[in-house]
Order: structure tokens, then sequence, then C-alpha cells
């Protein structure tokens, strides 16, 4: 398995098209530069009405697939 931290400020209305499905994935940078594309559906769980902001950890398969997402 692989791990990525990433920070994540998002406004309400930037989230709303992952969250209507008319955009899929979001891109973040983890914290040593490497760039990740995340399905929306997996940030909707810490959709507030601000919007979503924190650090997050990504766990991911070594397959690639998706295993776990959660706000530090």
């Amino acid at each position: 398995m692989r791990e990525f931290v990433f920070r994540l400020d998002l406004s309400f209305d930037g989230f709303k098209p992952y969250y209507q499905g008319t955009a899929e994935n979001v891109q973040v940078t983890d914290v040593n530069g490497v760039v990740l594309r995340i399905h929306g559906r997996h940030f909707r769980q810490y959709l507030t009405a601000e919007g979503i902001h924190g650090l997050f950890r990504l766990v991911i398969e070594d397959n690639g697939h998706f295993k776990s997402l959660q706000l530090l």
C-alpha cells in the first residue's frame, strides 16, 4: 500500500460540480509533489457549508485502487 498526505481547500461552490457529477476527479498535490486525481465521491462525507478544508491521508493499494481517505 502507498500513502499520500495533501491539503485540500475547496469552497462549497467549488465542489458543486463534483457533488452533482458534472466533474469527476479532484486533482491535488501531496506534500512530496506527487499529483493525484481522486474521484469526487470520496470527498462527499467531508463537505460542509463552508466547503472542504483540511489535511487528508489517501491510501491506495499496490494495484493503484482506492483503499481509504481520512481527514487528519
